[in-house]
């Protein structure tokens, strides 16, 4: 792609937003919240003390902007609803925030192995290199929620019946059992045994062969832990796609799309970033990722939904709900 790379993500980037503006002004329904303005300050100083090369800003640029991206993102929801995650309930939010932590780590675990990122730039003392990781990873459930509740918001997407608002309700999911909707497990068994396969193959290969793997980790998880949460009552894509619901999807995988696309964009002018060392693709980058590894951000999205939506099934079931 030569040179043409940055240009090509910046043009993406530039519809993105453009698409998401005009949408958002033809069906906001509030001012934005004062959060909101916080938020795109955050973001518009951080990018005007990357451009002076403040030091500080460049190696904690990710999770500073990223901090603000969610105050924006909230805002809009709620200028738009009248209702978002923050607005509704901040301690919510927080926990999706402190989940997002050990759920990154998961893929950060299959890295270790399959090595298809490095980071660079990173503090030298480890403290500050900790605060920078855990202030990162943090931001990610979040931002993929709050996107997803964006698209749903701005019409992009048609789902009537499941707020995107993380939610478990033992209630709900009582009421769904006493229905009578059994769990068939023959439904879902193929499923489930293909997500294993696509999370144990690429551990178990030569490792020449598992680096070329890695993208079966971003679908393995939905495969996998989707039947479990349908078969627990709880969120599942599987039980949406029985009541011919595809707007949950659709807003999570359109999240994905819009996040992959920030996440990059941002990640390029950072000091402190990741680098892509898988071995496919490396001469057609778009910023920092090989243009075809985009693919990837939209099933990631999804799988995001999929392991929170478990582990908020797993602790209701622990609290014997």
């Amino acid at each position: 792609m030569n040179g043409n790379h940055i240009l090509i993500g910046i043009v993406a980037l530039a519809a993105t937003l453009g698409t998401l503006g005009w949408r958002y002004f033809t069906h906001k329904k509030a001012s934005l919240p004062a959060w909101g303005w916080m938020g795109l300050t955050i973001i518009l100083l951080a990018e005007l003390l990357l451009c002076w090369r403040v030091r500080w800003v460049g190696v904690f640029f990710t999770p500073i902007v990223w901090t603000g991206y969610l105050l924006f993102a909230d805002s809009l929801v709620c200028s738009l609803k009248g209702s978002s995650l923050m607005a509704d309930s901040l301690r919510s939010f927080l926990g999706l925030a402190c989940c997002s932590v050990p759920l990154w780590l998961v893929f950060e675990a299959y890295n270790l192995r399959l090595k298809n990122w490095t980071y660079v730039g990173l503090p030298q003392n480890p403290f500050l290199r900790g605060v920078g990781f855990t202030w990162s990873f943090a931001t990610i459930w979040p931002a993929i929620f709050e996107t997803a509740d964006l698209v749903s918001a701005l019409g992009l997407s048609r789902d009537k019946h499941h707020p995107l608002t993380p939610s478990f309700s033992a209630e709900g999911a009582r009421r769904w059992r006493e229905g009578g909707h059994a769990y068939r497990p023959s439904r879902h068994i193929t499923a489930f045994v293909l997500g294993l396969a696509c999370l144990t193959l690429p551990l178990l290969t030569p490792l020449r062969v598992g680096g070329y793997l890695f993208g079966a980790v971003w679908v393995g998880f939905i495969l996998v832990l989707d039947p479990i949460n349908y078969s627990w009552g709880g969120r599942s894509l599987l039980r949406d796609f029985e009541q011919g619901e595809t707007g949950t999807l659709i807003a999570f995988l359109g999240s994905g799309l819009v996040c992959g696309i920030l996440w990059e964009f941002w990640n390029y002018w950072a000091s402190a970033k990741w680098l892509y060392v898988f071995p496919m693709w490396q001469n057609w980058k778009v910023f920092e990722m090989p243009a075809l590894g985009f693919l990837g951000f939209p099933p990631f999205a999804v799988e995001c939904l999929v392991m929170y939506e478990f582990l908020r099934g797993l602790r209701g079931r622990v609290h014997g709900v």
